[in-house]
């Protein structure tokens, strides 16, 4: 009766979002055709993101987990549909405002009317600003009405807000909402689970299936903590809440298929065991690193072979950090996954070039893919450190800081992964030059400012950007290029790394704003410098040719 209720209440609110009579795109023709300059523009677009092949060798693999790969792929490819319902709302109604396939292969892209790469402006005609709060809450919802609604799950990771028949918010579960997407991706997953050869695999796809069901995914999560041995891997669901930018409460739907590089594995082993350690060293005051991470924690290699939803968008992950519930971080600590091919892919068309044009050239043989996997490594064991819950009582620094959260965390787990990875050095425990991790580091600021403001990875390293410079971290020469200064880089990355765990753990909303309103602005010589790398034509992120069909599997 429950779950009646729900679908009446999704039929009334839904209204005018059901399925429209599609409108037909604009085929390309193979004949070459003199394109507009709106076509033209919409090419540039287009060719900022470079395509790249998501592959890896499939003969470590038995015959059973390469039948698997096609359900995974499959029920990861629903997160597609899900994400776009609350990123944007139903997708085939924006057919009717495009009329040519250019455009809306840019619509593709992006996962709806809006430019992740420019400050999410809307790039299709008639369609206005995007909300900050994505579709997750009603368009002409207030902040001040949300938090006089007396609703005990508004702040809830997986429901909706809506509105009622007589315009009251309401809730509503992910798991109702989306139940269609949710049933057939549990359905998957249980296929997929009788051809697992790990039992550790197993028994998380069966619990992962069960919590798409419900909404309650600690269970799945501490299962996927206890995943050691298995080849094939899947993270899927709703994770991230970059998506919604008004309180950065609910998360996003998304999904990785991945292949487990063992032999880059083993070798990383040895740093998840230091977890402790590095959280006793952290340059804050000893309230701020009370915390103990859980003693399971985990870092990987692994291929990806295949993204969808959230993490489909924008700038790609080229590296995981999860799980994001604090309870089971805090109890098993998480699984930090490199994504090397995709790694790979970006320190070499992205990376490379920028540093050919930014960086002195004296300092160019310093920019190195192993410094570029550390850092990112690092930047991803840092999320697990500092602190999950405020000192001053205000819940979890999630809960505190609501929009600005994700910026600050991306921040932390930047300048913090750096830090570490100096000590590291000084402990002899990494044997390359700790100037090309700095100096990678730095090329890696202007790749990632890149993505935009808007974005928490693009802020976060604006924020650094302007952080360092004040600190005098690096030089600017007359021809534009940068140069790092090695020691005072030292000491910038430790204050900034106890500044942000400082306003992490204090929980102190208002502090933390006036901390983004000073460094997150973009000056005219920096925009002028970022011009230099548009104007050479290099790719901004990449996007990926991904499927069953790239290795021959149906």
């Amino acid at each position: 009766m429950r779950n009646l209720f729900w679908l009446f209440i999704l039929f009334f609110v839904a209204g005018c979002e059901n399925q429209k009579a599609r409108k037909p795109v604009e085929k390309a023709s193979h004949v070459e055709q003199k394109l507009t300059p709106e076509q033209e523009e919409m090419k540039k677009k287009i060719e900022q993101y470079a395509v790249f092949e998501l592959t890896t060798d499939l003969s470590k693999l038995s015959e059973n987990q390469k039948k698997m790969i096609p359900l995974l792929m499959e029920a990861a490819k629903l997160t597609d549909e899900v994400f776009w319902l609350q990123s944007y709302g139903v997708k085939d109604s924006l057919r009717k405002l495009v009329n040519d396939s250019l455009t809306w292969e840019y619509v593709e892209i992006n996962y709806g009317p809006w430019d992740r790469m420019d400050e999410n402006k809307a790039f299709v005609k008639g369609v206005g600003p995007k909300p900050a709060g994505a579709n997750f809450y009603p368009k002409d919802m207030t902040k001040e009405e949300f938090e006089k609604a007396e609703l005990p799950d508004k702040t809830s990771l997986y429901t909706l807000l809506r509105r009622d028949e007589n315009g009251q918010l309401i809730t509503i579960p992910y798991h109702v909402a989306y139940q269609k997407q949710h049933e057939k991706m549990a359905g998957l997953l249980r296929k997929a689970a009788e051809l697992a050869e790990d039992e550790g695999f197993k028994k998380y796809l069966l619990a992962r299936a069960d919590a798409l069901l419900t909404d309650d995914y600690r269970k799945s999560d501490m299962l996927w903590m206890d995943m050691k041995y298995n080849t094939l891997d899947l993270v899927i669901g709703p994770i991230e809440t970059y998506e919604d930018q008004l309180f950065g409460y609910k998360a996003a739907h998304e999904a990785y298929v991945l292949v487990k590089d063992k032999e880059w594995s083993e070798k990383l082993k040895k740093y998840a065991a230091l977890l402790p350690e590095m959280q006793r060293g952290l340059p804050v005051d000893e309230k701020y690193k009370k915390e103990k991470p859980g003693r399971d924690s985990d870092l990987g290699a692994y291929d990806a072979i295949f993204y969808a939803g959230e993490a489909n968008t924008g700038g790609k992950t080229i590296a995981i950090n999860l799980p994001n519930d604090e309870t089971v971080q805090l109890k098993k600590g998480s699984r930090r996954l490199q994504l090397k091919n995709v790694m790979r892919a970006k320190f070499e068309k992205i990376l490379v070039p920028i540093a050919d044009i930014l960086i002195v050239p004296e300092q160019r043989k310093h920019i190195t893919f192993d410094a570029f996997f550390g850092n990112t490594m690092f930047h991803e064991v840092a999320h697990g450190l500092g602190i999950k819950n405020t000192v001053t009582g205000k819940g979890t620094v999630r809960e505190a800081l609501k929009d600005l959260a994700s910026a600050l965390e991306e921040g932390k787990a930047d300048v913090l992964g750096l830090y570490l990875v100096d000590r590291l050095h000084e402990k002899n425990m990494l044997d390359n030059d700790i100037k090309d991790n700095m100096v990678t580091f730095l090329a890696g600021i202007f790749r990632s400012i890149r993505f935009g403001a808007h974005e928490a990875h693009g802020m976060a390293n604006l924020i650094r950007f302007n952080y360092f410079k004040e600190k005098g971290a690096f030089t600017r020469n007359e021809n534009g290029q940068y140069a790092v200064d090695f020691e005072k880089m030292k000491q910038a990355m430790e204050d900034l790394s106890r500044d942000i765990l400082t306003l992490q753990g204090n929980g102190d909303y208002e502090a933390v704003k006036n901390f983004v309103e000073k460094y997150g602005r973009m000056d005219g010589t920096l925009k002028s410098d970022l011009e230099k790398i548009n104007q050479a034509n290099i790719p901004v992120d990449i996007r990926f040719k991904q499927g069953p069909e790239v290795f021959g599997l149906k």
